[in-house]
């Protein structure tokens, strides 16, 4: 198995072994503070950029859809600070947006910051920290005013979006990565990918959201990493396997019975996966020149045919994003994982690119801000 070390961002590792790197963007509305009206067309694109492991550089994308403008480091321009060090994910919940900062092991850098979506303005920074040590937060996931963010230090924190302070806890297993909510329940990734000597390596955990409290395990393939939920209430799940004798593979739970209905091959160790209504696209082949998005279709789960169906070129897949408004598609170039200027590809639910957009290092997930009819 090849040698990793814990609480590395996804860019660390993929200079370091040669690997490659993505889930859904504007959540569905809980919030009772904010009633969202109907949407009339998509104002513009924050695009959450993870920057340089190590440089502090991470920073937020802002690109006017009406103007064509761009900003490459709009978080630091609104803020006037950096973003941190290591962001990994972006998602929008109500009226604010929250920014998962992993930060690095053996430091106090580990964050959620909550923005203003509409300004991108931070509202309050969420420390993650006890002393000088971070608890390195991944991903995060919502469900009825409350935020839910997965931890390398093997435990699950919730956020109450209210008072934006950290309420509860729920100890797993160490390295936990993605995490979706279906039916009520939270399903966590609990991964060994970072060689976690206590880890559970293979499953992923049910928690009932209204007790917060674990109910089972459900075993998967070696080292789930990526999960999402479909709004029929399949989850599934990306596995990195064991890079030597474990393919990668595409699991998929049922959230009534919990259990592994489907696994299927054809993804890749770091695959990048977004689900948003009826559609779902996945990335593959990703260490080749065939690499490219191909759709799923979920009445089967099967992996199916190129989603692109143009000539565009992605020089390097790290992020993907569907626009839950009117489908568009934003595939996140990392552009050889250069350190301070990447791409965002926006291509329309036919697969044809409809505009591109500079941002700064390593682009991998969107969030969108909207007009909305009078």
């Amino acid at each position: 198995m090849k040698k990793m070390l814990p609480c590395y961002s996804k860019t660390a590792l993929t200079l370091l072994a040669g690997l490659t790197l993505f889930l859904g963007s504007c959540k569905k509305d809980d919030d009772s503070s904010f009633k969202e009206p109907e949407i009339s067309s998509t104002k513009g694109v924050y695009m959450l950029c993870e920057g340089t492991y190590g440089s502090n550089n991470s920073d937020i994308s802002y690109y006017d859809i009406s103007s064509g403008t761009t900003q490459k480091n709009y978080y630091k321009k609104v803020n006037g600070s950096n973003l941190g060090e290591t962001a990994n994910d972006l998602q929008r919940y109500g009226s604010k947006m929250y920014c998962v900062i992993t930060g690095i092991k053996g430091t106090a850098q580990s964050f959620v910051d909550v923005m203003d979506v509409a300004t991108a303005k931070s509202i309050k920074r969420i420390s993650f920290n006890s002393g000088n040590a971070g608890f390195c937060p991944r991903s995060i996931a919502f469900y009825q005013n409350k935020a839910y963010v997965s931890c390398y230090d093997n435990k699950v924190r919730r956020i109450d979006t209210a008072s934006l302070s950290i309420d509860g806890e729920v100890t797993l297993s160490e390295g936990l990565e993605g995490l979706a909510v279906a039916n009520g329940k939270l399903y966590v990734a609990n991964s060994d990918h970072f060689q976690f000597v206590n880890g559970l390596k293979n499953v992923v955990s049910v928690i009932n959201l209204s007790t917060f409290t674990k109910i089972k395990d459900i075993v998967v393939t070696y080292n789930p990493l990526k999960v999402a939920a479909t709004a029929t209430g399949n989850v599934y799940v990306i596995s990195t396997g064991d890079y030597i004798n474990v393919a990668p593979s595409l699991d998929i739970i049922n959230s009534a019975n919990d259990t592994k209905i489907q696994s299927s091959t054809g993804v890749d160790d770091y695959s990048v996966l977004s689900i948003s209504g009826n559609k779902a696209l996945l990335t593959t082949d990703i260490y080749s020149t065939d690499a490219t998005v191909k759709n799923i279709d979920l009445s089967t789960g099967k992996i199916g045919n190129k989603f692109i169906s143009d000539a565009t070129i992605v020089t390097t897949f790290y992020g993907l994003t569907i626009d839950s408004f009117n489908n568009d598609v934003y595939v996140a170039d990392a552009n050889r994982y250069n350190s301070t200027t990447g791409k965002a590809i926006c291509f329309g639910a036919d697969g044809k690119i409809k505009f591109n957009f500079e941002t700064a290092g390593l682009p991998q997930h969107a969030v969108f801000i909207y007009n909305y009819k009078k």
